[in-house]
């Protein structure tokens, strides 16, 4: 897969400063948005090992399977984008290629998890974001700063993790599930699921149907001549399977397999239908128990699959292959101390590219050890954690991270932190024919944190800021460069609650990322980006509206004034009603004044559209 990262362009500018602050006064008003009301109990993503989430020093948000319901957004980088301290770029359209962007890091700064599987193209360097199935979603954790001394590679701006659906123990035998969907522009879905527990077995299975006649992804704009003013459609059929089994009390079996398989068409110039298939697929099966009273270990075999096959109907062109197969093995062991859980771990992971371009090398291991120790006692947190990786390309990286969290008073809680970071070059990066530098060196990164938060009931206010220096940085130009350095800085005030019936949720980021050398925005991203939600729950009825700004950016790295990205407003509407116990019907309009707006320049994005579901859904 080429690397290819876009942009936003948009009319109607509306001021940042003014959204926050009209939010901000609303206090204490009541919220909800796509980060959550209540955090769970416990995140996982953010310390390897289960973890009360006021006890954090990471700035984590939680998307629940609620919030997923009341979001107009059909794709899943669409609803990353309601989330405070990210920003989307996207081709144009359901399927089409899309860029996230954590704390303006670049688009492979970021590590994407499903279910703990490491998925992404080995080529491109990216998270594949575009073929995930949002409605087989369970909870989506987003863990925002350095993440390599946690996960290794890629993670300068963080990392998401996507936990499909699950049954738990204790759940009915058998519980089923459907849902239908129509909607503007040919949009349709259709998901079938079950799910039960039954002695020590437990499973899961959902599959769906989706297709999106969609628009044409391209106006005249784009470059390189690619626009063909027809529709760009995308169609999917995708399952999810769970499957778990209790031995007794200490010693569980897993397993878990994702697979969706889509046919994408795009714009590659005048009267060319271009479309290619794209594949997602991990699986992974897992035995954990427990091997003393304070100590539980976890072996894990997984596999990633990423797929992009080009089809083009023009006889003079050639269909492109590119296939990334990630085999990872791990050993977690985490042991309970009087100062906290320490976790220690290997892994291996062994990328292995299959493509018709001609790569001059075409695989890549990386084996991997760390260690960890998060805690708590009164007032204190913290957390401390280390990693070596050993790459066979580049060889030996080690990073770290240290945190540290304290409750001031019952409603103040300060907390600060600084990890390093690294990301290998992509394949793309090192040998892509005629578009790549094999001299390439890993970028490095060095961040630090430091965050407020006061909390009174049902409200909550939040400010972080953070200042990463990345050394080496990778430049996005036609033949890859390592310049000195890259610094982003920036804040995020945000603030939640909730008032009896009624939720309000406001964000603002303030973001100033910079190529150091030669002092350019680094391209794609907003300065200003805000997010506010409102929702509302009376009987047997639930509404919601959303408001999503973002600021001005350039498309590229020179700054140039022709294609800079104007800023835009999206609104958003959703309602439910519960027909009976069983069935519930939800309707949503995305885009609701139909603002012309561009993720790309030159690329086309989704306007004025309504959505209507069915859902069933029996009680047991």
């Amino acid at each position: 897969m080429i690397p290819c990262e876009t942009t936003f362009r948009a009319p109607a500018r509306v001021s940042a400063i003014t959204l926050a602050l009209g939010a901000l006064t609303m206090l204490p008003a009541h919220a909800q948005q796509t980060e959550p009301r209540t955090l769970p109990e416990t995140v996982v993503t953010a310390t390897r090992t289960p973890t009360r989430a006021d006890q954090l020093v990471s700035d984590v948000v939680v998307i629940d399977r609620a919030q997923i319901d009341e979001l107009s957004e059909r794709t899943f980088p669409e609803l990353l984008a309601r989330t405070a301290g990210v920003q989307v770029a996207s081709n144009g359209g359901s399927g089409k290629l899309s860029s996230v962007f954590i704390r303006g890091t670049e688009a492979r700064h970021t590590i994407l998890l499903i279910d703990g599987v490491r998925y992404g193209s080995a080529t491109a360097g990216t998270p594949i974001w575009d073929n995930i199935p949002v409605d087989m979603i369970d909870h989506i954790e987003v863990v925002k700063g350095p993440a390599s001394a946690l996960y290794g590679s890629d993670g300068v701006g963080g990392v998401v993790q996507v936990f499909m659906r699950k049954a738990q123990p204790g759940d009915p035998a058998f519980v089923p599930r459907a849902s239908a969907t129509i909607g503007t522009q040919g949009y349709s879905q259709e998901g079938l699921g079950m799910s039960g527990a039954e002695g020590g077995f437990t499973y899961s299975l959902d599959v769906q149907h989706t297709r999106d006649k969609g628009f044409s992804a391209t106006n005249a704009n784009v470059p390189f001549g690619l626009f063909n003013p027809d529709r760009d459609p995308f169609t999917q059929d995708a399952g999810s399977l769970s499957l778990g089994y209790q031995f007794n009390n200490d010693w569980k079996l897993t397993a878990g397999a994702v697979y969706a398989n889509g046919e994408n068409h795009y714009d590659d110039g005048p009267n060319r239908d271009t479309f290619g298939i794209v594949r997602t697929q991990t699986q992974y099966v897992g035995l954990q128990g427990k091997v003393m009273d304070n100590w539980t270990t976890q072996l894990r075999v997984a596999q990633g699959i990423d797929l992009t096959r080009a089809k083009v109907a023009d006889a003079f062109s050639v269909p492109g292959l590119f296939e990334t197969t990630q085999n990872q093995f791990s050993w977690q062991n985490n042991v309970a101390t009087p100062i906290g859980v320490v976790i220690a771990g290997l892994e291996r992971n062994v990328q292995s590219v299959e493509s018709d371009t001609a790569y001059a090398v075409t695989s890549r291991s990386i084996n991997s050890a760390f260690i960890g120790l998060n805690g708590n006692a009164g007032a204190h947190s913290w957390q401390l954690n280390a990693r070596r990786d050993e790459n066979s390309q580049f060889g030996d990286h080690d990073t770290w991270f240290a945190g540290y969290g304290y409750r001031i008073s019952p409603n103040w809680r300060v907390n600060a932190s600084y990890g390093t970071s690294f990301v290998a070059p992509s394949f793309n990066q090192l040998y892509y024919p005629f578009f790549s530098n094999p001299r390439l060196l890993p970028e490095e990164g060095k961040n630090a944190d430091i965050g407020i938060t006061w909390t009174q009931g049902a409200h909550s206010v939040k400010l972080v800021g953070f200042d990463n220096k990345i050394r080496g940085f990778i430049t996005n130009t036609t033949i890859p460069q390592n310049v000195p350095r890259a610094r982003i800085q920036g804040w995020t005030l945000g603030y939640d609650g909730t008032f009896d019936a009624l939720g309000v949720h406001a964000s603002y980021d303030s973001l100033d990322p910079r190529n150091e050398l030669t002092g350019k925005m680094l391209p794609r991203r907003a300065k200003d980006q805000v997010n506010l939600g409102v929702d509302y729950s009376t009987g047997l009825w639930k509404f919601g509206v959303t408001a999503l700004y973002v600021g001005q950016r350039y498309d590229d790295v020179a700054n140039t004034a022709s294609t800079r990205l104007g800023s835009f407003t999206t609104v958003d509407l959703f309602g439910e009603y519960k027909l009976t116990p069983d069935w519930t019907l939800q309707a949503r309009v995305a885009n609701l004044f139909d603002a012309t707006y561009e993720s790309a320049y030159g690329y086309n994005q989704r306007g004025l559209s309504g959505f209507l579901t069915v859902k069933w859904s029996p009680r047991r």
